[in-house]
């Protein structure tokens, strides 16, 4: 297996979700800072940004304001936003990047795979036919055509109303 160097990321994986450390989900809950957050739309009790470090293309995530590790602790008021506008992504996502399919999963706990496992967030991804090809497949590589600036356009311009389900 090949290994690739980031010194960037290591920030990342060591302060996430260490003790005393501030909660990002929590930092960008807050109206400011929209193109800094990647923040793609606000509601009542959830907001949508994109990932820092996608897997593909539009790859965004789903968090309730909130600040709770599971979901038996979140309202299920929270709960049913959090889930009509996963069904809104999955529109809007479909829509702009016409994939093939979508990944949508919680991971709830930090050896269930959360690198922020202190404030659940719902991943949605974008798939398509052939998606896993030879740089992924064999070179454990990907490749993203397109900047996060260019996501963050693209689905800030889609419909985040959720009266339009």
């Amino acid at each position: 297996m090949d290994h690739l160097w980031s010194p960037w990321r290591y920030r990342y994986v060591t302060k996430a979700d260490s003790p005393g450390s501030a909660c990002i989900f929590c930092d960008k809950a807050s109206p400011g800072n929209e193109a800094t957050d990647l923040i793609v739309f606000r509601g009542e009790k959830c907001f949508g940004l994109l990932n820092l470090f996608p897997y593909t293309n539009g790859h965004l995530m789903i968090a309730p304001t909130l600040h709770v590790s599971r979901i038996e602790d979140l309202p299920e008021a929270d709960w049913l936003e959090l889930m009509r506008y996963a069904r809104l992504a999955e529109k809007n996502l479909r829509s702009v990047y016409r994939c093939d399919g979508l990944n949508l999963g919680l991971n709830i706990g930090s050896v269930a795979g959360a690198g922020i496992a202190g404030h659940i967030h719902l991943h949605i991804l974008p798939r398509w036919s052939g998606d896993a090809n030879f740089m992924t497949v064999v070179g454990e590589t990907r490749i993203h055509p397109e900047d996060l600036s260019e996501s963050l356009r693209k689905l800030t311009a889609c419909d985040w109303m959720l009266a339009s389900l």
